[in-house]
């Protein structure tokens, strides 16, 4: 029963951890994303690529926004699991 207990926390923390890495590696993304995004251009006819490639960053970070907050939320909620399973284990064998 123990070794069972043992496994499950083993799982959660291992499941947190992968979660808890994607969800950074996301924020890293969007963040060299935004950093390529202008606040404000002003361009003519000649250069609406450049308005083209904007409008793609903007809905490339606007795309992340639901995953990463997702992410974020089942994170949380894992460590807040791993942590409840991890202080009772404690109190029953105090």
């Amino acid at each position: 029963m123990e070794e069972s207990r043992s496994l499950i926390l083993d799982m959660l923390m291992i499941s947190w951890a992968v979660i808890t890495v994607v969800l950074v590696v996301l924020v890293i993304y969007r963040g060299t994303l935004s950093s390529k995004e202008d606040d404000q251009i002003f361009i003519d006819a000649a250069e609406q690529h450049h308005y083209q490639e904007q409008q793609a960053i903007i809905a490339r970070i606007s795309r992340l926004t639901k995953p990463i907050v997702a992410l974020a939320v089942v994170s949380g909620a894992l460590l807040l699991v791993s942590a409840g399973i991890w202080i009772y284990r404690g109190l029953k064998s105090f």
